[in-house]
């Protein structure tokens, strides 16, 4: 097998070789289709957030793949591997909340992960992948909802969206158009907020019901024209539902300034930045505010069927490129250079 490992901040990932792993029959060997690049990974390899796991390490976490040896009851099935991986048996886990169990693995953080040919994992929790949707996806496609696809449909039912109501989104790239999409599917009125008419078209193009583009806009006379578009759409002036995606300064105090009455403001994004917002306002509106963590597996069945169902496509919103280019893609995935979600595929055994 072999894998790209980081061994130390901004390097370029670096090409290890060596034998593939023994399992066990709670474990899986998987032989990877397909592994998302993440802006999680980018915080790990550019923005100095620290891995559970020391370095070096084989970063990725939204992985694809057919297990070849292992747990008996998952060998050649195909599956997708999910982003966190709870135990299960814990209290939170039994409270519904398996995705913040604190004794969670990640690949590619507390383990090595999927910019490889092959990982080792447990395999309680893997999602198989049935037939009907690898006949309109290859595998690495599917890769996505490992975290871009599934994560923002977990914050989509936290958020308690209602047919009817006006879902905001803002930031509509890798991840966020998926929130936006699934929004749509659950019935709301959904505006997509950008700085990128590229990626407001892509949106648009989809189904989505109104677009702004935001770039040098003042707080004021984005509130204004939001309000304009909510009437336009038919929705209410109160209990919006704003999807903070960018994992920008800019677009967290956007989202906050947003907040009306009974509002749900969700935080989806990461940034190591420190918005400056009036906590007083959720007070004042009696909104909320919650953040989500990944997306626990159980869930994990209902985003496949999104797609099995033809719900949800995911071609324009995904391109692929050799997992040996990972240096480059990483590269231009910082300077903001791919209007889609990357996914890195194994080129060589």
């Amino acid at each position: 097998m072999y894998s790209w490992q980081m061994t130390q901040l901004n390097a370029d990932f670096k090409l290890v070789e060596s034998s593939l792993p023994d399992v066990n029959n709670t474990e899986a060997l998987v032989r990877i289709a397909g592994c998302g690049v993440c802006h999680t990974d980018l915080s790990f390899w550019h923005y100095g957030v620290k891995t559970k796991k020391e370095l070096p390490l084989t970063l990725g976490h939204e992985i694809s793949g057919k297990v070849i040896a292992g747990d008996p009851k998952w060998v050649g099935k195909k599956v997708i591997i999910p982003a966190v991986l709870p135990c299960g048996e814990c209290e939170l886990c039994k409270k519904g909340r398996s995705n913040m169990c604190q004794n969670q693995l990640m690949p590619g953080n507390d383990f090595h992960g999927g910019f490889a040919s092959h990982i080792k994992v447990p395999s309680k929790f893997l999602c198989e992948v049935p037939e009907k949707v690898l006949d309109k996806y290859s595998l690495r496609q599917l890769s996505v909802i490992a975290d871009a696809i599934s994560t923002p449909y977990q914050v989509i039912k936290k958020s308690e969206l209602e047919t009817g109501d006006l879902a905001i989104v803002i930031g509509v790239g890798g991840v966020g158009v998926y929130a936006a999409l699934i929004a749509k599917i659950f019935g709301a009125k959904v505006l997509a907020l950008d700085i990128d008419d590229e990626k407001l078209k892509i949106a648009k193009d989809n189904g989505i019901d109104s677009i702004l583009n935001v770039k040098g806009l003042d707080i004021k006379t984005i509130k204004g024209s939001v309000k304009d578009i909510a009437k336009e759409l038919g929705t209410s002036k109160f209990g919006w539902k704003i999807f903070e995606m960018s994992g920008t300064k800019a677009g967290q105090e956007l989202a906050f300034n947003l907040i009306t009455f009974t509002s749900t403001l969700s935080i989806v994004g990461f940034t190591m930045d420190k918005p400056d917002v009036r906590l007083s306002n959720l007070m004042a509106f009696d909104a909320k505010l919650i953040g989500t963590w990944g997306c626990k597996p159980e869930l994990y069945p209902e985003v496949v069927d999104l797609i099995a169902t033809d719900k949800l496509k995911i071609d324009d919103f995904i391109e692929t490129f050799p997992l040996s280019k990972i240096n480059e893609v990483f590269k231009n995935t910082l300077e903001h250079k791919y209007k889609k979600r990357s996914i890195l595929v194994p080129d060589f055994e």
